[in-house]
């Protein structure tokens, strides 16, 4: 079976890094004679993952202006009021690759999340055209990001895996019929442990994670973020551990981290981790702190898979439907609405450090279940092949 990974961003967002991973591993270790390879819009950085039998540049082709294939996209768009030339020649380096394997993995968990995705709906209609099955794999999406024409691209799939139980309900009460459940992959990532900083408190650092994403949808976040800090250093004995996970231009938390730990770093118990780790080494840090908060869903899944307990800066359904799944509530999942709110934020902080014990027995009891969740996708993968 070849199996064909799209809409990768690319691995400076260490999360799509865990994806790529942990779904390779997944698929190779449940399909025996399957190969996998990705299309990354930054192939460059995708070297650091190991086992893929190849990666294809797969970025935005650029229609020049005045060229035929310009002229060409503008008569079908003024006139026809028809963008299938222009979204098929923007993502040819993706359509070229679907006809030497057999299905195409759509990984973008969170791609459904962001209002319409014309280009995208038609990558999916080109991969059904030429007889290719068609996987949306572990997908977050939530009622707000539903419209008529998404639903009519979900059905065009002949699998959707959803990676939490409120997408899961989600789209079944909405009728479809395609829809499996499972678990997140990089659930199962590993981890490598590198040597520790100075300062690091063994047995009690905290981790926390920001982002500019956070930031961006809550601009009054920050100063809370900064309470919140004060609150630990002074309430607490912990070394706090600021952790980026997502290092892409425009989207660096390593930027927004910088700035707290300018802030803080004489204070001596505040550490600023390298911008430059990839997946598997940052998990290696967070499996070894006491406590993680985080606003990256995949930090939070590397702190969750690793026993940490974990409070969740959620911006989306995804941070929601993981944390119900494992725990059954959303207590630990702070809206994005409450992030500016500092008393809040310390509150939950504090809650979490009373029922320190009780969520650690909790993810022990259900994180091995999640894992065996997370390879079930590729079973559901292989049965949609023994079903033909």
């Amino acid at each position: 079976m070849k199996c064909l990974l799209f809409f990768h961003g690319g691995s400076r967002n260490r999360g799509c890094e865990a994806i790529v991973r942990t779904t390779k591993d997944i698929i190779k270790d449940t399909i025996h004679d399957a190969s996998v390879y990705l299309v990354s819009k930054e192939p460059e950085t995708d070297k650091v993952i190991e086992g893929l039998d190849a990666i294809y540049d797969g970025s935005n082709r650029l229609i020049n202006k005045y060229s035929y294939k310009w002229f060409i996209s503008s008569f079908k768009v003024k006139l026809m009021n028809d963008e299938s030339y222009a979204y098929q020649k923007i993502h040819g380096n993706i359509i070229k690759h679907i006809k030497d394997v057999d299905v195409c993995l759509s990984i973008g968990g969170d791609n459904y999340c962001y209002g319409e995705q014309p280009g995208i709906y038609e990558v999916d209609k080109v991969i059904k055209s030429e007889g290719k099955k068609l996987v949306l794999w572990g997908c977050s999406i939530g009622e707000e990001d539903l419209s008529e024409e998404k639903l009519q691209d979900l059905e065009r799939f002949d699998l959707i895996l959803a990676r939490e139980s409120i997408t899961y309900d989600l789209l079944r009460n909405q009728g479809l019929q395609n829809v499996e459940m499972c678990a997140d992959p990089a659930f199962t990532l590993k981890k490598k442990e590198l040597p520790l900083p100075e300062g690091w408190k063994i047995g009690d650092t905290i981790g926390l994670n920001f982002s500019p994403l956070v930031l961006e949808r809550n601009q009054d976040s920050m100063s809370s973020i900064h309470e919140l800090v004060s609150h630990i250093l002074g309430t607490t004995e912990s070394t706090i551990a600021l952790t980026p996970h997502v290092i892409a231009n425009g989207n660096n938390d390593y930027e927004v981290l910088k700035e707290i730990y300018h802030t803080f770093q004489d204070t001596g118990r505040v550490l600023l981790l390298p911008d430059n780790l990839n997946a598997i080494e940052y998990k290696g840090y967070i499996s070894r702190m006491r406590f993680f908060i985080g606003a990256r869903t995949h930090a939070t899944i590397a702190a969750y898979s690793s026993l940490v307990p974990t409070m969740v800066l959620g911006y989306s359904v995804k941070s929601k439907g993981i944390s119900k799944d494992i725990f059954g509530n959303q207590d630990f999942v702070m809206d994005i609405k409450d992030l500016s709110n500092s008393v809040k934020l310390n509150n939950s902080f504090d809650q979490m450090v009373k029922q320190e014990e009780w969520i650690k027995s909790t993810l022990n009891q259900n994180i091995p279940e999640l894992k065996k969740m997370s390879y079930q996708a590729a079973e559901h993968l292989r049965n949609m092949f023994a079903l033909v």
